[in-house]
C-alpha cells in the first residue's frame, strides 16, 4: 500500500566506519517488535521518513532486536533482504576491530 504509515522510529544507527545514519528501527506494531529499514534510499519529507519498501518485506526483515549494536554480518543480512548493493568494504570482508561496533545508536556513548 504506497503512502501508508507503517510505525515510528525508535532509534537511528551509525555506521562506526563513516559515522553516517544507515539504519532505522522502526516500530511497526507488527509482532510488537522493530524492524530495521535502511535509510538509503528512504527519505525524510515533513518529519515523516518515507521507505521504499513494501510492508511485507519489513515484516520479514531479520530481526535483531535493538538497544545493541548491529554486527556486519547483521548489516550484510539485512543488505541482502532489501535487495541494496553491498558497500565495497563490507562485501571484500573487511575486518574491524573487535571492539568496534557497527550501528552503533545515534547520540550513545562510545
Amino acid at each position: 500500500m504506497h503512502g501508508a504509515k507503517i510505525g515510528t522510529v525508535d532509534e537511528v544507527y551509525l555506521d562506526d566506519a563513516t559515522g553516517d545514519p544507515e539504519w532505522a528501527a522502526v516500530r511497526t506494531g507488527l509482532f510488537s517488535r522493530d524492524a530495521f529499514v535502511p535509510l538509503e534510499p528512504s527519505e525524510l519529507v515533513d518529519d515523516a521518513l518515507h521507505v521504499p519498501f513494501e510492508r511485507s518485506l519489513i515484516k520479514e526483515a531479520p530481526d535483531f532486536g535493538v538497544g545493541t549494536h548491529l554486527s556486519p554480518q547483521q548489516e550484510l543480512q539485512l543488505y541482502y533482504h532489501y535487495g541494496l548493493d553491498v558497500p565495497a568494504s563490507e562485501e571484500e570482508g573487511e575486518t574491524y576491530p573487535p571492539d568496534q561496533d557497527f550501528g552503533r545508536i545515534a547520540g550513545s556513548e562510545d
